[in-house]
């Protein structure tokens, strides 16, 4: 194994040791209260606890969302599809808020405009 190779290795693994030792999936002391869950959350889905230098422990918590059925996630293609292009483009959108909002994050192609597709879950 040529020396850089080696020494790539080594260096990776000087590195990982430190940082696999500082994380625990051990089960937590219970606590007189629970942390506040948004009511936006679903069931939990994953947890990690990290271990901070100081001692102090940091809990990650994962929840899956609640079902997004209300009528702010709900479209009507054909009334928001003004010019019948077959897209919802962001002037287009701008007639539904919580649409408008979340735009970029469901135009997944970054193309400016939305397909049936890409809207899949918001149709009615």
């Amino acid at each position: 194994m040529p020396v850089r190779r080696l020494l790539s290795v080594a260096f990776v693994a000087a590195i990982a040791a430190p940082a696999a030792a500082q994380v625990s999936t051990s089960a937590l002391e219970p606590v007189a209260e629970p942390p506040a869950v948004s009511s936006q959350s679903g069931r939990q889905t994953g947890v990690v606890t990290y271990d901070r230098d100081d001692g102090q422990q940091v809990v990650i918590r994962s929840y899956e969302p609640r079902s997004a059925a209300s009528a702010q996630y709900r479209i009507d293609f054909a009334a928001l599809d003004a010019d019948s292009d077959g897209f919802v483009d962001r002037a287009e959108a701008k007639a539904h808020p919580t649409l408008a909002a979340e735009f970029n994050a469901i135009d997944s192609n970054r193309d400016g405009r939305l397909s049936r597709e890409e809207l899949a879950g918001w149709l009615r």
